[in-house]
């Protein structure tokens, strides 16, 4: 008796999942069903993943990718409830696709947003962040591109009559990654140049005159370098405004390291002599001060007055330009992404 009721549990049980999982009358309506949700899911991820390269709120980045998350599992859950049309195994490949947007958002672009946070420490780091943005987006662009070929495969089997359009998904994953790895191996000869100025003004800052005159030369060197570089790359589809602002930022660092970091460095060279001729003065007492000694301090005083003022100016102009000519790569490089990456 108890076996019998355990077993009609059994039955019950099964019959109520089956009334409640999605059934559907024709393979059109299957295939609609998967499209929608899929096509809600990876649009989304796809929008992430870009959203990854150019937040500047990490974390904002991060509550994106968990609610995300969310709602894959969600989608997942929901076709996996659903009763396949004649028990095919399209299905099958949808969830293989779809698990593989939940394993970039909870893996690869996990471990990226980590990458990003310390990615402006070296070139390697940075180098490193934007390999593995590239080898998730491929990882992306190649599943698309095979689900795409199951879903058309799965309509003719059925005789379903998809009209082919530029609008498709995958199409724009693969036009959108040709865009951005060509901006990413700009910002790459951009950002192995900026390094040595990212060291130059750590050694301004801690008036450093050996660590300067280095720096300096390192940033001249590898700015000479990248403008050679530059003539090599191929603009995409013929626009060359990345590359023409990337330019004109490597010739300000030359022009800075030529003409202002000599006047940087000869100021803290002067306050290193003022420092010592002071120091000299003050360990002497007053009564035994020559004239020559005093004569040199004074003269010292003037010479480094003078100097000071001129480093100021020299300072603000360097700022003012370094602004503009930053600005003007960041501003070109997000038109150049606008005017190229395929709309919505």
């Amino acid at each position: 008796m108890k076996l019998l009721t355990k077993l009609c549990l059994i039955i019950l049980l099964l019959i109520s999942f089956q009334s409640n999982a999605q059934q559907f009358d024709t393979a059109l309506e299957y295939l609609e069903f998967l499209g929608e949700e899929l096509e809600t899911v990876t649009k989304s991820t796809w929008k992430y993943t870009k959203a990854v390269a150019h937040s500047k709120s990490d974390r904002n980045v991060n509550n994106k990718r968990k609610t995300l998350i969310k709602t894959v599992e969600k989608a997942i859950s929901k076709i996996e409830k659903a009763k396949a049309y004649n028990n095919d195994d399209y299905k099958n490949n949808v969830l293989k696709h779809i698990r593989l947007n939940e394993s970039l958002l909870k893996q690869d672009y996990a471990k990226i947003i980590d990458m990003k946070a310390v990615a402006e420490q070296s070139y390697d780091l940075m180098e490193a962040y934007i390999l593995a943005q590239e080898l998730a987006d491929k990882k992306m662009a190649d599943s698309q591109a095979e689900y795409e070929a199951n879903f058309y495969e799965y309509a003719a089997k059925h005789n379903i009559n998809i009209i082919e359009s530029d609008n498709d998904l995958g199409k724009k994953m693969t036009i959108s990654n040709a865009v951005f790895n060509h901006s990413n191996a700009l910002y790459l000869i951009f950002f192995k140049v900026y390094i040595n100025e990212v060291y130059l003004w750590d050694a301004i800052k801690n008036n450093d005159v050996s660590g300067i005159q280095q720096n300096a030369n390192a940033l001249n060197q590898t700015a000479k370098e990248g403008l050679e570089i530059l003539k090599t790359i191929e603009p995409y589809k013929n626009d060359k405004s990345i590359i023409l602002a990337t330019k004109a930022v490597f010739d300000f660092f030359i022009d800075e390291t030529e003409n202002k970091i000599p006047v940087i460095a000869d100021f803290f060279i002067l306050q290193e002599d003022f420092k010592t001729i002071k120091n000299t003065l003050e360990k002497t007492p007053e009564k035994k001060r020559t004239k020559p000694q005093v004569d040199a301090y004074n003269k010292k005083i003037k010479e480094i007055n003078k100097a000071g003022t001129i480093y100021n100016k020299t300072n603000t102009k360097l700022n003012t330009e370094r602004q503009k000519v930053l600005e003007k790569l960041e501003t070109t490089k997000a038109k150049f992404l606008d005017r190229h990456i395929p709309k919505d």
